[in-house]
């Protein structure tokens, strides 16, 4: 029978009702045409790029205008990189924490705060803002020729002079003050200013009035608000968040209009909500091959969850240190010389999200699939002997070990591996690469495994490790599969788990479970 290893992650409050974890993956619809109608791919893996600054990196930008260069806030640094990643330092920005940056085509506010600066593209002048009526900036985004900030602890939001930051009025602000609440954030979608409070926002237009430009939008409050300044981002047409209210905190909204519509999950919700800070989180957003990703990482908890706005799935994403999931490394994000590039949250490198690189950098990434053995709705009291679990998966894909130096003319180690004519041959046999023109050794490289293990009682103990092949290089058609399971009492209480690290491709499109029930 076909076993439900398709889905998203969903570990509930009782494991015995789910236990279905998924960290490194995130499911693919097939529309049609297709063996199943989903899959379930491995994350993009980080490539390196450049090492900029000491770290960590707290802000990315790339600017609309077209060649232009990025810019990487890290430590206590401004750089510009061009489109080698060769990084200029540009000066100094205060504080430790995550910075909130927006263009005007010419120049850049960096609201660090409480601290703002300006960096002026065209001459490349870079100075704190030095009007004395700055009030300070917490967030910073731009509207129809206006630096639109809020000030920190307090509910006043402010607007820069007309295509100059560094200039501010003593009068150019208004106070949100539908509710009591305190003003943490600002971010600016549609030509429309969305003021987030600690539990509600309101929404703002330009009006274009002389005194102050911007107006409340009548009918734009909403009686939700923000439970982490950074946890805002724009992704899909439209603004997602970490939300709280006078009811609670740790449900993750979508606009919808003007409201806020719920897509974090119960299990989500019970995994957020039990973190004992959740106002450090961070977002971003990306997409790539067309899935659409809602980043949020809660430092504290040491915890990255993922929202695929096209299947509305959620994964976890990991990075793995001593054999334990950590968070992401990814701290922030921007898309820039036609990649996706996130920042490290501990050190100074940048990367680019590659879905065929299957590491962390020099570091491994373990992918893990966790879900009950039968589905949803169906029920076994009965003995049942587990014989066969056969993962449908792409394999042979082979793994090559970094240390091999990639020659210019290939566009991946496995390419350059696979033709003789770089001077290297492979014996499939023995799973063994020989660099023909430079090695008197062999180059070993082993054949990837995968990892299965079982719970009997619902996911809270486990059974010991058994290993299996994902394939050699180029043997596509291996069957990856595990015998001899067990016995279980109820079949409905058993919850398979695999996993893997070898940096290797990995694609699932299902399983296939050999069973037989008994008598009793």
């Amino acid at each position: 029978m076909q076993t439900p290893i398709l889905g998203s992650s969903y570990v509930a409050r009782s494991v015995n009702a789910a236990d279905n974890r998924m960290v490194n993956l995130f499911p693919e619809v097939v529309p049609e045409g297709g063996k199943q109608p989903a899959f379930l791919n491995r994350a993009p893996g980080l490539r390196k790029l450049a090492t900029v600054g000491p770290g960590p990196v707290r802000g990315l930008w790339s600017p609309q205008i077209t060649g232009s260069d990025g810019y990487v806030v890290s430590g206590n640094g401004l750089y510009k990189i061009d489109t080698s990643y060769n990084a200029t330092f540009l000066g100094t920005i205060n504080g430790s924490g995550p910075v909130s940056i927006a263009d005007n085509g010419t120049q850049i506010f960096i609201a660090a705060n409480p601290d703002g600066y300006i960096y002026n593209m065209s001459t490349g002048a870079f100075a704190p803002i030095g009007d004395p009526d700055f009030p300070g900036a917490s967030t910073v985004g731009y509207l129809d020729g206006y630096f639109v900030f809020n000030e920190p602890n307090s509910q006043k939001v402010w607007v820069t002079s007309l295509l100059d930051g560094t200039s501010i009025d003593p009068l150019d602000f208004a106070s949100a003050e539908g509710a009591p609440d305190q003003l943490i954030s600002v971010n600016v979608d549609h030509r429309e200013a969305w003021l987030f409070g600690t539990g509600t926002t309101e929404v703002w237009y330009n009006a274009g009035t002389a005194d102050f430009p911007l107006q409340r939008i009548q009918g734009a409050f909403n009686e939700l608000g923000c439970a982490a300044v950074y946890s805002v981002a724009k992704l899909d047409n439209t603004l997602f968040w970490l939300g709280a209210d006078a009811r609670g905190r740790g449900i993750v909204y979508q606009a919808n209009g003007y409201r806020g519509e719920r897509i974090s999950t119960h299990a989500v919700e019970f995994a957020i909500q039990s973190y004992s800070t959740i106002s450090d989180a961070v977002a971003y957003s990306y997409q790539q091959e067309g899935h659409k990703f809602y980043v949020l990482t809660f430092p504290a908890a040491n915890a990255t969850w993922v929202y695929d706005t096209i299947t509305g799935a959620w994964h976890e994403r990991a990075g793995l240190t001593n054999g334990v999931f950590t968070r992401h490394r990814s701290n922030c994000q921007m898309n820039f010389n036609n990649q996706t590039i996130v920042g490290d949250y501990e050190n100074g490198n940048i990367y680019a999200f590659d879905l065929n690189v299957y590491a962390d950098d020099d570091q491994p990434q373990k992918w893990l699939r966790s879900w009950r053995a039968l589905p949803t709705g169906t029920n076994n009291l009965r003995r049942t002997a587990h014989h066969t679990l056969q993962l449908d998966c792409e394999s042979g894909a082979g793994y090559v070990d970094p240390a091999l130096a990639l020659q210019p003319e290939y566009t991946s180690p496995a390419q350059q591996l696979l033709d003789g004519s770089a001077g290297m041959a492979i014996d499939f046999l023995s799973n063994t690469a020989y660099i023909t023109s430079t090695a008197t050794l062999p180059y070993e490289t082993p054949v990837p495994q995968a990892m299965l293990r079982w719970s009997d009682d619902g996911g809270h103990t486990w059974s010991r490790e058994h290993w299996t092949s994902l394939g050699a290089i180029g043997r596509y058609g291996t069957r990856v599969f595990w015998r001899r399971l067990g016995m279980t009492l109820k079949l409905r209480d058993r919850v398979y788990e695999v996993s893997g690290t070898d940096p290797t491709k990995i694609v699932i499109m299902g399983a296939e479970l050999i069973l037989d029930g008994t008598s009793s």
